[in-house]
């Protein structure tokens, strides 16, 4: 087991991709605490799943956005299993509203998509960094999109969230080096709730056909980068992977 006797903090944990990695780590022997927000019923269900397959899970409620609730999950974990060694900042928020129309981006829209997707994840790091720096081999994840690096996106600000998080990797990579990894993965489209779609919606049907592998990415997809950069990469840091098929990296296939 590549983790076996860590423990994972991951935020957003009860659908998508912080699911799937949750169930990843845990496969690999990592205790896992499941933040949610409002997903109670899905984060206790995969940390029952998870017990019930012999590993160690608890969920805990908690706000990114607000930094008493971040210090008051970190100080849980650290208290319920004794070290921190992983964090995946994985919760997000997003709202669609088309580009062209700038008016419709209002300041609540601004605040909650910053304050959930670039000021969240800082309150994340910042409040685990103690814990994290008394463990060999800590590592920090945070989830962002290509969406960070093309500007498409659900709405404007979320793209600049997003590239916002990639840029904060690199400089806490430099900050926390060398006890600590800091790297990013960037998912393109990909089935989720979080991407507000149906699964008949003809946009993955066409995304797909777009990619050079002619697929989309799946949450499962992400969840094996990240165990990539947590258990297998010691000497990377500061690196975004981009997890979309070759779409952005090669191009729309024609």
């Amino acid at each position: 087991m590549k983790l076996k006797g860590r423990v994972a903090l991951i935020t957003g944990a009860g659908t998508g991709i912080g699911r799937a990695i949750s169930e990843l780590f845990a496969c690999e022997g990592a205790l896992i605490a499941l933040n949610y927000r409002r997903s109670r019923d899905a984060a206790e269900e995969v940390a029952s799943r998870i017990r019930s397959k012999g590993g160690s899970a608890i969920s805990i409620a908690g706000d990114v956005s607000r930094e008493t609730e971040v210090r008051s999950m970190v100080i849980r974990t650290h208290a319920e299993f004794g070290r921190l060694d992983i964090l995946v900042n994985n919760a997000g928020w997003s709202t669609s509203v088309p580009h062209h129309k700038l008016e419709e981006l209002t300041d609540e829209i601004w605040d909650r998509t910053l304050d959930t997707n670039l000021r969240g994840p800082f309150y994340c790091i910042r409040a685990s960094v103690p814990f994290l720096r008394q463990q060999p081999g800590a590592s920090i994840i945070n989830i962002a999109s290509t969406s960070g690096a093309t500007g498409v996106g659900s709405s404007m600000v979320y793209a600049a969230s997003k590239a916002g998080i990639l840029t904060m990797t690199k400089s806490l990579a430099r900050a926390l080096a060398p006890q600590i990894r800091v790297n990013a993965i960037s998912p393109g489209l990909i089935r989720t709730h979080f991407a507000n779609r149906q699964d008949s919606d003809p946009v993955f049907e066409a995304e797909a056909r777009a990619t050079p592998l002619q697929k989309l990415a799946t949450v499962e997809d992400c969840a094996a980068v990240a165990l990539f950069l947590t258990a297998d990469a010691p000497a990377i840091t500061g690196q975004t992977i981009l997890v979309e098929g070759g779409l952005i990296t090669l191009g729309a296939v024609r």
